[in-house]
């Protein structure tokens, strides 16, 4: 299957891209830099500029045509201020699916987090407030569509190697930590699991190995 991610050098990205390439996917990320091509490629998939920030949803759809699903993958990222986290936490997603039912492509799984969809806590940080702002909205953008939508809240990223155990339930989850790898595992068996759309899952670290944890969850 064609999966198209945005975002496809974050370290999500790579590691979900190395994952369907070995499987016989076909990874296809789409990155705003080309200097980041060469790292894409070397994870195993296509790389496409694409800066979400910039085009429009019709040049989008083209890339996306031919794809069975789409994963958004993308953020603003540590160092950006309040406007990059609307306009890609927040913009760049909605663009996104915008070109996903343009081009036909039903899937979607959208990488959000712990946090979002409630108001953040007043009085703490500007920057995150807008980063959890941003994500609530991209969420409840997504819940409007007809889409095989699929949302994952993991919690505090790691770049420990990942234990392939986590807890993946309905919110809310306790706080926690879960490693980047075990979270691309998660979007590679959700894919996998058609029963897993109109859901909104978080996701860290637990005892659970993960097909297992998207299996019984398709059931709930």
């Amino acid at each position: 299957m064609r999966v198209v991610i945005a975002g496809g050098h974050g370290k999500i990205a790579l590691r979900l891209e190395r994952l369907l390439a070995a499987r016989g996917d076909a990874p296809v990320g789409l990155i705003r830099n080309p200097d980041h091509a060469e790292d894409v490629r070397a994870a195993g998939a296509e790389a496409v500029v694409c800066d979400l920030e910039r085009i429009g949803v019709e040049e989008v759809a083209k890339i996306l045509l031919g794809a069975g699903a789409v994963v958004f993958a993308a953020g603003a990222g540590p160092g950006s201020g309040v406007a990059r986290k609307f306009t890609v936490d927040e913009g760049a997603s909605v663009l996104l699916a915008d070109a996903a039912e343009r081009a036909g492509v039903p899937r979607f799984i959208q990488i959000s987090s712990m946090g979002a969809g409630a108001p953040p806590a007043p009085g703490g940080d500007e920057v995150w407030a807008a980063y959890i702002t941003a994500k609530t909205a991209a969420e409840d953008d997504l819940r409007g569509r007809r889409l095989d939508w699929t949302i994952l809240r993991p919690g505090g990223l790691t770049d420990d190697p990942g234990s392939g155990l986590v807890t993946l339930a309905d919110p809310p989850l306790p706080r926690g930590m879960v490693p980047r790898d075990d979270v691309a595992a998660v979007v590679a068996a959700l894919l996998d699991v058609p029963d897993t759309r109109h859901r909104v899952f978080e996701l860290i670290g637990g005892s659970v190995p993960i097909e297992e944890a998207v299996r019984l969850t398709a059931f709930r």
